[in-house]
């Protein structure tokens, strides 16, 4: 069955070129132009993914992301945040609200569909070898898609999971930002490299819980990061 992608945007052409290049992608696509439709949507379609815009009629799209991530029923769907703002500090805001990507207008709807494709990759998951990785207290099971610091679950939206994933596979290992994101997230974006650094930060707030004991997920200055090996 083909994965559905809820398209929120108040541009009606927008959503409708959209919604019409995920379509002949393969995908069911349906649009909706403000953000309580955009909620109410959410809760009875249950799509797989968001393309969601920032500026919005009622609420903006910081606003929906935060809904979203805080309600444990949706905390992981996927969002990509499409915008006109090119302000980095938007950008930043954007990831550290938990979306796994964001296009800028004017944008490609092939290069859109593309991340779609992406994001949901990383979303399934691909099957290896160990599918349970743990360091110390800290477990990610890659069947159940779900990790756990001393058998306390977490919340963590699909970019962050795969990110550590990478990470935990490869413990003492140093990956530059670039690396981390083709071999974690599997494409490559110029310019992307920055918001590895949002999704790190947000990883540290949520498994490191022993301030004491320095962080797990250590900077490599002039490099990028790896996980430290306990």
């Amino acid at each position: 069955m083909p994965e559905t992608i809820l398209v929120v945007d108040d541009d009606r052409e927008i959503v409708r070129l959209v919604c019409a290049y995920l379509e002949q992608a393969g995908f069911r696509a349906s649009g909706v132009y403000n953000g309580e439709t955009a909620l109410r949507a959410i809760r009875t379609e249950r799509p797989d993914l968001i393309v969601l815009d920032l500026m919005l009629p009622d609420r903006d799209g910081f606003e929906i992301a935060r809904t979203v991530r805080s309600d444990p029923a949706h905390a992981q769907l996927p969002i990509i945040m499409l915008t006109a703002r090119i302000d980095d500090t938007d950008r930043i805001v954007g990831l550290e609200l938990g979306a796994d990507d964001y296009v800028t207008k004017p944008f490609n709807p092939r290069e859109l569909v593309a991340r779609v494709r992406a994001v949901l990759r990383r979303t399934a998951g691909t099957p290896v070898a160990t599918q349970r990785l743990t360091l110390g207290d800290l477990v990610l099971d890659l069947d159940a898609h779900r990790v756990t610091v001393a058998g306390v679950a977490l919340e963590l939206t699909p970019t962050e999971f795969e990110l550590l994933a990478l990470l935990m596979r490869n413990p003492g290992h140093a990956f530059t930002r670039t690396e981390l994101i083709e071999q974690g997230l599997g494409y490559s974006y110029a310019g992307l490299e920055r918001t590895v650094d949002s999704h790190i930060k947000n990883l540290r707030k949520k498994i490191e819980r022993d301030i004491d004991a320095g962080p797990l997920i250590e900077t490599v200055y002039g490099i990028g990061y790896r996980l430290r090996n306990l």
